[in-house]
């Protein structure tokens, strides 16, 4: 690193903790002065965010709750970490049981309505994940009469059930592991999400699981943060840019997503800040 971007960074960590230092205690720069937080994330998707048999939280969302957190003073050691579902994401906020939330959360103007956001930090798009053996379906227009699984909370099927396949049974089941089961028991014939997150699932099951690869929306991943705390918003952003512009954000990429097979992105432009 040179010299000026060392200063760089001295200085941006120093006004973060700085505004730390001052901020009101119940807004979210507050609550990292004390040196702790409580973050939301899945506990259940591969590459992204995934709670070990051996206790670890591991993923790429973790390490940029980690990172962020790390630029508000907050030691990794001094993180809680708390499950949160697309069906509790924006009450997990509003209710204080969550400080922030790095959860696959795509942001919106109907969550806007509810959450503020910071981001975003991931540009994905809607996908299905398939059975190998099954060629019939090439993409969310090939569904009608088919069985597509999501989960509560979620948006997904809804959207190819209102766009694509007006003939498609929607099936929810509590967590996308139980939609996965589902599809290699034949109990139902695709699970809807993310590109990204099913690419997790695919990685698990190479030999029986593919994705048909063609998405159909544009996800922007964004950290969730309660509303009204401008300042916290500003500073998670100006976070977010600086793990892409250190070089952090790429090898996170690499490291959690890329042995998916899934496509890298390039590094998105932050404009929720």
């Amino acid at each position: 690193m040179s010299f000026r971007r060392l200063m760089a960074a001295i200085l941006l960590t120093t006004v973060a903790l700085s505004a730390c230092a001052s901020a009101d205690p119940g807004t979210l720069l507050g609550k990292a002065a004390s040196g702790n937080l409580t973050i939301g994330i899945r506990f259940d998707q591969p590459g992204l965010a995934e709670h070990t048999l051996d206790g670890r939280f591991v993923g790429f969302d973790v390490d940029v709750a980690t990172y962020v957190a790390r630029r508000l003073g907050v030691k990794p050691s001094n993180i809680t970490w708390r499950e949160t579902t697309p069906d509790t994401r924006e009450t997990d906020l509003t209710s204080g049981t969550v400080d922030l939330v790095v959860a696959a959360y795509s942001i919106t103007d109907q969550r806007k309505q509810l959450v503020a956001f910071a981001g975003p930090y991931f540009v994905t798009g809607q996908d299905l994940l398939v059975r190998k053996a099954d060629p019939t379906i090439t993409g969310p227009s090939s569904l009608d009469g088919r069985r597509l699984c999501s989960v509560p909370g979620s948006t997904a099927a809804q959207t190819v059930k209102d766009r694509f396949a007006h003939g498609v049974q929607l099936v929810e089941y509590p967590r996308y592991p139980d939609c996965v089961t589902a599809l290699l028991a034949g109990e139902i014939d695709a699970v809807t999400t993310d590109g990204v997150i099913l690419a997790g699932y695919v990685a698990q099951n190479p030999e029986l699981l593919r994705l048909t690869g063609q998405p159909f929306t544009t996800e922007r991943y964004g950290i969730g943060l309660r509303k009204g705390d401008p300042a916290s918003q500003s500073a998670l952003g100006n976070a977010i840019q600086r793990m892409i512009d250190s070089g952090a954000w790429q090898d996170s990429v690499r490291r959690n997503i890329g042995p998916s097979g899934y496509p890298l992105p390039e590094p998105p432009t932050v404009t929720e800040r």
